[in-house]
């Protein structure tokens, strides 16, 4: 495609797969309008999480966007963190039935009892993984060797040969509601997997792949 510079004497040419932002920063068509959807990809979308906490919090919202585009997630966040403790595993696993009413009560959320229900067993179950490394470890060591190079978001696969076995790997250890799709959507999230288009300004950002898709 291509755009007309500022003074509309010639076109500039941009990538195919991305949009020029009013920063000059090139971005996917899904991060480049919505002004939270942008903030996110800029600064939290392939990212390394590496702490319990974040990972938990992300693992469960992955869950909650299944079915659900992640900006209907990412508005509701804040109000997701306050219903469920701040994503603190040691509390939400201590969620009742009493609990589950609350929250199939709470507008600000995704009212889904099986979700619901998923994230206090996926609290009980980091937990208990502790024992064994705990989460973080467990779900790193299904990085890949390689990431993929999509140049435009039709290259971009919905999982993996790993996303399938970190979800079975996962499911084996207690966990719901973590199917290889949406495995695969946290993988690109935490920055197991590099995704960003290779045009965006994105890539190769993470510290983990270089833009040629190499770690």
């Amino acid at each position: 495609m291509t755009t007309m510079n500022e003074d509309a004497t010639a076109p500039v040419s941009t990538p195919a797969g991305v949009v020029r932002g009013d920063d000059g920063l090139l971005r996917p068509t899904w991060a480049a309008t919505d002004p939270l959807m942008r903030d996110y990809y800029d600064t939290e979308w392939g990212v390394p999480v590496r702490d319990e906490h974040g990972m938990y919090e992300r693992i469960s919202l992955e869950a909650f966007q299944a079915g659900l585009s992640w900006a209907t997630i990412l508005k509701k966040r804040p109000a997701f963190r306050a219903a469920f403790a701040d994503f603190d595993p040691d509390r939400v696993a201590t969620f009742t039935d009493t609990d589950v009413e609350r929250l199939m009560n709470d507008a600000g959320i995704v009212r889904n009892r099986l979700k619901i229900a998923a994230a206090i067993t996926n609290a009980r179950a980091t937990i208990a993984l502790r024992a064994e490394g705990g989460l973080v470890d467990f779900v790193w060591s299904f990085q890949p060797a390689e990431t993929p190079v999509p140049v435009t978001y039709a290259d971009v696969p919905t999982q993996s040969v790993e996303s399938v076995a970190l979800s079975k790997g996962l499911r084996a250890k207690g966990f719901a509601f973590v199917g290889p799709t949406t495995m695969f959507a946290l993988m690109e999230a935490i920055g197991i997997v590099d995704t960003h288009l290779v045009d965006s300004h994105r890539r190769g950002s993470s510290g983990v792949w270089n833009s040629a898709g190499r770690s």
